[in-house]
């Protein structure tokens, strides 16, 4: 009985894995059709300021620790990472103007669709990381491996102002280390523990909330309203 079980289990999960794949491929590909306008559109204001490449590519740890390149508009000048730290605050001097307006309504996420198609990113998981920072994962942490990191979830959703937290700090790595991410660890876990094509629609559902909200008022994001409640429901 309990090997039938763990069989059962075992299943469910696999379907529920072929599941996320088949939505995030049908997803993402929809979404580079219906959003090839604004993607050339940025690549080509980006492209005239002949200032460096368009697409960002940045070395990221993906599912059981596999390297890949994550895509991104770039929003920082030239060489960025030989200038300054991984953590980038909303006054950081490395920002391009057009990066700065990209980053307020996360148009700069947009090429990661294309991650999500070849299949080292999913539409909802926890955001991956550079390998230093992986590096410093304790084998309870190692367990954000397990999923395929995503283009957003519970943990963007609630530091969707990161950049703001990060402002006007001498050493934003350090606040980011003291302030973001501790919970960030916290809900990328929860939502590895958790994950399901339920919770993936509630977080799909909340980011569009706020990436829409925060347009039609002409601001940078504002909360989405309770990831943290929900996820310790």
């Amino acid at each position: 009985m309990r090997a039938s079980t763990g069989r059962s289990e075992a299943d469910l999960g696999l379907r529920h894995r072929r599941t996320k794949r088949l939505l995030d491929v049908l997803a993402a590909v929809a979404g580079v059709v219906a959003l090839s306008p604004v993607l050339a559109g940025i690549a080509l204001l980006i492209g005239s300021k002949r200032d460096g490449p368009v697409i960002y590519r940045g070395v990221r740890v993906g599912l059981h620790g596999r390297l890949f390149e994550m895509f991104k508009f770039r929003t920082m000048v030239a060489n960025a990472e030989m200038v300054g730290g991984p953590s980038t605050p909303d006054d950081d001097d490395r920002l391009t103007p057009i990066g700065r307006q990209l980053r307020r309504y996360k148009l700069d996420e947009l090429p990661q669709l294309f991650n999500v198609v070849k299949g080292d990113m999913s539409l909802v998981g926890p955001r991956p990381q550079v390998p230093s920072e992986v590096d410093g994962y304790s084998d309870a942490e190692r367990a954000l491996l397990s999923v395929r990191p995503g283009i957003t979830d519970w943990a963007s959703l609630r530091f969707h102002n990161e950049g703001e937290i990060l402002a006007g700090s001498p050493d934003p790595d350090r606040t980011y280390r003291e302030r973001i991410r501790p919970e960030k660890i916290r809900l990328g876990l929860e939502y590895v523990r958790r994950a399901g094509l339920r919770d993936d629609l509630a977080i799909l559902w909340d980011t569009l909330r706020l990436v829409s909200r925060s347009r039609r008022r002409g601001e940078s994001c504002a909360p989405a309203g309770g990831p943290r409640e929900r996820i310790q429901q």
